[in-house]
């Protein structure tokens, strides 16, 4: 047997796909223009499909720090945290995420991948009992396998059915690691945090909350669904990463001073090399720009709003809430990747999500706004979709 046979039909998937026209898989963007404006092949697109939530990735002081921090301390850390890889730069981030989210402890690794794998898996030992949604990310699911953990999924935001589970674990449950997320990145739709942590309280375990695609997106001050909804003081770990509403690279978990422990045990965030000076510096001047101009979430929402509903009056079958993700449902493969590509014909560029990344089998176009859209953008994703119905 070949090294690579076992992928036999992951290779004749792939292969159809690019036999057929334009690849949905790790689409080659040619030219970026702005947060919202790019180029694939000839067509001059506009991109509804990235995690820019804030439209922060050409934004001009933070660019302007970055190239600031790369000429003063180069490319690159060449190190680990708990080596040589922790400039100060990397412990004033930290100190303003811990203000920010005022707990005691800030983490920073170098992707919210490895921040989800560095805590989960270090405090989800074979010990451990983990009860996670089951439409959570892959990070998640990676962290709780590294660790070993004995994994229990709950059904999709269905709060009766992890009481159900966790009252049948008994005094064990006393004990548990409950992982949801903020905003889920597939359907757009939020974790019931209240009635979780109701549960919690009743029942008793340790609560963490992935807020990758609610944080800068939610809250009255951005720190996402968990502050939106009154609970943050139930939430004993909150991860996050860079790559979204901060436009960077990294990711970050924060929580009380015990968490301090994981940078002497978390091998994911010991043996990986550390965020560059670059990255850190837009990352710490993005993170300013949200704390100081809340009005970006509110263009955020609006444009959010303007697209569900243009597309609702269409007759598309969309997510289950209004959200900066908007998901809408197709029928097949085979449909999803006819749409995707015309999408980019008449200029419009969307998330083409097939199973099993995408949940129950189906089939989406994932759409997402950022605050940096126009009006006159938003309606051209809006008359793209309309087209698709002649």
């Amino acid at each position: 047997m070949g090294l690579y046979d076992k992928f036999a039909r992951l290779v004749g998937e792939r292969k159809q796909f690019q036999d057929s026209g334009l690849n949905p898989f790790g689409t080659c963007i040619d030219e970026i223009y702005s947060a919202t404006q790019g180029r694939i092949g000839d067509k001059k697109i506009v991109l509804a499909g990235t995690n820019n939530y804030l439209g922060m990735t050409f934004n001009e002081q933070a660019i302007a720090d970055s190239k600031a921090a790369l000429d003063a301390q180069g490319t690159g850390t060449t190190g680990s945290r708990m080596a040589n890889g922790s400039y100060g730069s990397h412990l004033a981030l930290e100190q303003e995420l811990s203000e920010y989210f005022d707990r005691p402890t800030a983490i920073v690794f170098s992707t919210g991948y490895t921040a989800n794998l560095g805590v989960i898996s270090t405090l989800a030992g074979p010990d451990a009992v983990v009860l996670i949604d089951e439409d959570s990310h892959a990070s998640i699911y990676d962290a709780c396998a590294l660790g070993g953990a004995q994994i229990i999924r709950f059904r999709h935001n269905d709060a009766k059915d992890l009481e159900r589970r966790m009252v049948r674990l008994g005094e064990r449950a006393k004990d548990v690691i409950i992982i949801v997320e903020g905003i889920y990145s597939m359907l757009g739709d939020v974790a019931p945090l209240v009635e979780i942590v109701d549960i919690k309280r009743r029942l008793g375990g340790y609560l963490l909350v992935d807020e990758a695609h609610s944080f800068g997106v939610m809250g009255a001050t951005g720190r996402g669904l968990a502050e939106e909804l009154g609970v943050e003081k139930d939430v004993d770990i909150i991860l996050g990463t860079f790559s979204k509403s901060l436009a960077s690279i990294g990711g970050f978990a924060v929580g009380g001073e015990d968490m301090e422990v994981l940078r002497y045990s978390s091998r994911p965030y010991i043996f990986t090399a550390s965020p560059s000076p670059a990255s850190i510096a837009s990352v710490r001047s993005s993170l300013k720009s949200i704390k100081e101009n809340p009005g970006l979430r509110d263009k955020l929402w609006s444009n959010a709003n303007r697209l569900y509903k243009g597309l609702a009056a269409l007759g598309y079958e969309l997510g289950p809430r209004i959200s900066p993700v908007v998901p809408v449902m197709i029928g097949s493969k085979e449909d999803g990747l006819r749409l995707w590509r015309d999408l980019i014909a008449n200029g419009v560029y969307v998330n083409l999500v097939l199973p099993p990344a995408a949940p129950a089998g189906i089939t989406l176009l994932r759409c997402s706004v950022n605050a940096a859209h126009s009006d006159e953008e938003i309606d051209t994703i809006i008359q793209a979709f309309a087209d698709l119905k002649k």
